[in-house]
């Protein structure tokens, strides 16, 4: 049996869906689809079996017939330092491949300036180029991308669980031991911490410190920012793969 094509829904209710504008014109117009062709949609973070009822004048619309069992997102929430936009999206577009919840871009002190300044704009894309992931991928959801903040922001989110620091330190516990002494604990959560080109200034370092975030390490190689993010996140969802199992 062929793999049904999986889209995220742009407009639903209880019982039918609607894509509008480039995901109807692609729909219709590229793959040329007709109604009676079933395929899997997404629809407020469930996953549903649907049958194209109409499509005309850039919106497809669907039945939706039943509603399947879907694997939610892996419960971590990346902060990244604002970098350059080329290396920010594939950051953006792995991290939500590999099932991150959340993603919290930061503006820095050590931000390039330009990149802090035109980081509010970039947003919209970012939120795009995560749901194209997520449909490529087959999630049933699309990760958060908020707004870019900084640091001091970013920081006082109340979330229970791990809070962890990927540092150069030669002080800092390794990734993997950090992990399986967390799993042991009350909460499941974690957020990770990546910072600039240049890292964090010592005032940004006391931010964390006075949150409580564990600096961690993934080795004695000098990793870019999203090596970093994208390595550190496939070892935790590695971890939380391993505990559902």
């Amino acid at each position: 049996m062929m793999t049904r094509r999986r889209w995220i829904a742009d407009e639903w209710n209880e019982t039918t869906a609607a894509l509008t504008g480039e995901q109807a014109a692609h729909l219709i117009r590229v793959l040329r689809a007709e109604p009676g062709m079933e395929f899997d949609m997404v629809a407020g973070g469930r996953l549903f079996r649907a049958v194209l009822t109409e499509c005309a004048n850039d919106i497809a619309r669907f039945e939706l017939l039943q509603e399947m069992e879907a694997d939610g997102a892996l419960p971590i929430t990346l902060l990244l330092s604002v970098f350059k936009f080329d290396r920010m999206e594939w950051a953006i577009e792995k991290a939500t491949e590999l099932g991150v919840e959340r993603i919290v871009p930061v503006v820095a002190s050590r931000t390039e300036k330009h990149l802090a300044l035109a980081s509010a704009k970039r947003v919209e894309r970012w939120r795009r180029i995560a749901r194209e992931a997520a449909q490529q991928s087959r999630r049933s959801d699309v990760p958060a991308i908020e707004d870019a903040q900084p640091l001091k922001t970013a920081l006082k989110r109340e979330q229970a669980g791990a809070k962890l620091l990927l540092s150069e330190s030669e002080e800092s516990v390794m990734l993997s031991a950090a992990l399986r002494e967390e799993s042991t604990r009350e909460g499941r959560a974690l957020q990770m911490a990546f910072g600039p080109e240049g890292g964090w200034t010592q005032q940004e370092a006391s931010l964390f410190e006075a949150e409580s975030w564990k600096s961690v390490s993934l080795g004695p190689r000098i990793l870019r920012a999203e090596t970093a993010a994208i390595a550190a996140t496939a070892i935790a969802g590695a971890f939380y793969n391993e505990a559902a199992h």
